[in-house]
């Protein structure tokens, strides 16, 4: 491994949802992420992006709605819809098992607050809020959005969490 090559930047995430317009409304509203373009519908037989998203997706991928939105420190945030086949099931606990991604983490330093919000907008608290440490004040805390899918928040960075300082 070449020692003098940077790190690669995280572009963008992206969620499943199984209703659009709610999963964008909580993301702008709670999570406070902006839109950058969309949403727009795009389908297998779309002349610019058909092909490439049959070959992502699968031979039985049809339809799909999407929004792009970005973070605060400008991390990408993608939301899909999956319309034609739709969306089966909503997460119900962490799938560790499955392997794969397991969370997103979002930053922020009222993580009381937070929490207060994506409790009272659909999401679900997961674990305790654990402090790990008291000396910093760093805590964290997993819950889901309102479909399942898991977010860890942190009070603090992940470089102010994890440094060795």
């Amino acid at each position: 491994m070449d020692p003098i090559r940077s790190s690669i930047s995280i572009n963008h995430i992206a969620i499943s949802v199984p209703d659009l317009e709610k999963g964008l409304k909580w993301y702008q509203e709670v999570m406070g992420f902006t839109i950058v373009r969309g949403p727009v519908e795009l389908t297998s037989d779309d002349i610019q992006v058909g092909k490439a998203l049959k070959n992502i997706f699968g031979s039985k991928f049809k339809k799909l709605r999407i929004v792009w939105m970005s973070s605060a420190n400008n991390i990408g945030v993608e939301i899909f819809q999956f319309i034609q086949p739709k969306q089966l099931i909503e997460k119900k606990q962490i799938e560790y098992w499955s392997g794969g991604v397991i969370h997103i983490a979002v930053t922020e330093r009222n993580i009381e607050d937070l929490l207060s919000k994506v409790t009272k907008t659909g999401g679900k608290q997961i674990s305790k809020l654990w402090e790990l440490d008291p000396k910093k004040h760093h805590k964290l805390v997993f819950c889901t959005d309102p479909f399942g899918n898991i977010i860890e928040i942190y009070s603090h960075s992940f470089e102010q969490f994890h440094a060795n300082l």
